[in-house]
């Protein structure tokens, strides 16, 4: 299946997100593969729970730090003009397997407000000894395309 989207930013057609016949479908909220034709790259630090005070927020909480990181994501790419749209790729870690079905349930809830096409960028979950903090139990390091 193969289908495009441009970033929400009023740009179209520089990215297409797709699942190419013949691998297996995604195991959650993310995609494949994703073809840019970009005339910019944006690489954003890993993404952390933190707010604008450089307060942790939601301490033992994955979808609280979750919620935060997203915001500071979107803070992020609109400082560059960007939007979720444009995300191409994200990286996260994880300090726990256990974590796995609890940030499972997050993207199944919250994706599609982020992405209401429904195509979510391609993502590598890593799961990690720790973070920066000991309270961080996520990180997330998005790259996107800007047209």
């Amino acid at each position: 299946m193969t289908t495009s989207r441009g970033a929400t930013n009023g740009s179209s057609g520089f990215l297409n997100i797709y699942n190419p016949e013949g691998v297996s479908p995604p195991l959650g909220q993310y995609t494949h593969i994703a073809r840019v034709k970009p005339s910019e790259l944006l690489f954003i630090a890993g993404t952390l729970p933190v707010n604008a005070r450089g307060e942790s927020v939601g301490e033992g909480d994955l979808s609280a730090q979750m919620e935060q990181i997203f915001a500071n994501m979107g803070d992020a790419l609109a400082s560059a003009g960007a939007d979720l749209g444009n995300v191409v790729q994200f990286t996260t870690y994880l300090v726990s397997e256990d974590l796995i079905p609890e940030l499972m349930e997050f993207r199944k809830r919250r994706f599609p407000d982020f992405f209401p096409d429904g195509k979510y960028p391609p993502n590598t979950l890593l799961i990690v000894n720790r973070l920066v903090h000991p309270e961080f139990l996520v990180e997330v390091q998005p790259i996107a395309a800007l047209p």
